[in-house]
C-alpha cells in the first residue's frame, strides 16, 4: 500500500513538472539582408545548450547557408561560425545577463527568400545529458525520474534564490534612487525660495530708489 502511494506521488510530482518550461524551440525567418537575435536573461554557473539547423525550401536544390555568433552580457564572444547549415553551441555562464544569439544570411546566397531555421535552446536541468548520467550510475525507471525531478526542484530553488537576488538589488537601487529624488526636491525647493527672495528684495530696493514706497 506504501509503494503505491509512493508511486503515484512520484507519477504526479512528474506530470507537474512537465508543465515547467525548462526548454525553448525557436523558428526563425531571416530575411535575404539584416540580423535577427534571440536573447535569453540567464544568471551564474548555469550550463546552456542549443542547437539551430536550416530548414531547406522544398522548391530550393541547395540549403541555404548563414551565420551565427552568440555573445554573453558584457559582449565577450563564445561562438561565431559562418557559411553553415547547422551547429550547436554550449557553455557554462559566467556572467549573468542576457545572453544573444544573433543569425544571418550569408551574402553569397541567391534567390532573395527567406530563411527558416529552427533553434532549439536549452538551459539548466534541460540541458543535461541523463542518458549518460544514467549509464554512469546505473541507474533507470523511477529512480531517474527521482533524479530528475530532484534536478528540477534544485533549479527552482536556485531560481528563487536569484530572483530574491535580484529584489534585494532593484530594492536597494529603488531606494537610493527615491533619496536622490527628494534630495533634489529639497535643493529645488530651496533655489526656488532663495530666487523669490532675492526677486523681492531686488524689487523692493527699485521701489525705493523710484521713492515708490
Amino acid at each position: 500500500m506504501g509503494e503505491r502511494v509512493t508511486t503515484g506521488a512520484v507519477l504526479l510530482l512528474l506530470w507537474w513538472t512537465s508543465f515547467l518550461p525548462m526548454d525553448q524551440a525557436i523558428w526563425l525567418n531571416l530575411p535575404p539582408t539584416g540580423t535577427k537575435c534571440v536573447s535569453e536573461e540567464v544568471h551564474i554557473n548555469v550550463v546552456v545548450l542549443a542547437d539551430y539547423v536550416v530548414i531547406p525550401d522544398d522548391h530550393s536544390h541547395q540549403t541555404p547557408t548563414i551565420s551565427a555568433k552568440v555573445t554573453s552580457p558584457y559582449g565577450n564572444n563564445l561562438h561565431h561560425k559562418e557559411n553553415v547549415t547547422y551547429g550547436q553551441f554550449a557553455f557554462t555562464t559566467t556572467e549573468a545577463g542576457n545572453y544573444l544569439a544573433c543569425f544571418w544570411v550569408d551574402g553569397h546566397n541567391s534567390g532573395g527568400k527567406d530563411v527558416s531555421v529552427n533553434l532549439e535552446w536549452r538551459t539548466g536541468i534541460s540541458a543535461k545529458d541523463w542518458e549518460s548520467v544514467a549509464r554512469k550510475e546505473k541507474i533507470q525507471g523511477v529512480e531517474l525520474e527521482l533524479r530528475k525531478l530532484e534536478g528540477v526542484v534544485q533549479a527552482i530553488h536556485e531560481n528563487l534564490l536569484f530572483l530574491k537576488t535580484r529584489e534585494s538589488e532593484m530594492r536597494t537601487v529603488s531606494e537610493k534612487t527615491n533619496s536622490r529624488v527628494a534630495w533634489f526636491s529639497i535643493m529645488s525647493l530651496g533655489v526656488c525660495i532663495a530666487v523669490s527672495v532675492f526677486q523681492l528684495w531686488h524689487l523692493t530696493r527699485y521701489f525705493q530708489k523710484k521713492k515708490l514706497i
